[in-house]
């Protein structure tokens, strides 16, 4: 069974920084696609950025000059670094990751959330 965890959430100002992280664990599993969506409050699910193995990378318009999503293959991470950080940034954060594993086939994963704030 493959798991994802996230890292890296809290609590920043406005125009401040976060770095979320998330590792993807378990046995003989290969991962194509990585990325983040978010969800704010009474608000749908919306993609903020992928990168495939390649290092070719995908962002929302509103993210794009203030985000940057980068991926450790050796390490099977993801990595968010948030700049420029504001109000409208504030949701739950969760990563995904389109994984095939051994015995469930290709499917996609979840990590539980991490909580961003930005608030003065």
């Amino acid at each position: 069974q493959v798991q994802l965890a996230e890292s890296g959430g809290g609590l920043v100002q406005p125009g401040g920084s976060l770095r979320l992280s998330c590792a993807a664990s378990g046995r003989n599993f290969y991962i194509y696609d990585m990325g983040w969506y978010r969800q704010a409050a009474g608000r749908q699910r919306e993609l903020v950025a992928t990168i495939n193995y390649d290092q070719n990378t995908k962002y929302q318009d509103s993210v794009k000059g203030r985000f940057t999503i980068s991926r450790d293959n050796d390490k099977n991470t993801v990595y968010l670094q948030m700049n420029t950080l504001q109000a409208e940034d504030t949701a739950v954060y969760y990563c995904y990751g389109d994984i095939i594993a051994m015995a469930a086939g290709r499917r996609d994963y979840w990590g539980q959330g991490t909580q961003v704030t930005v608030s003065s």
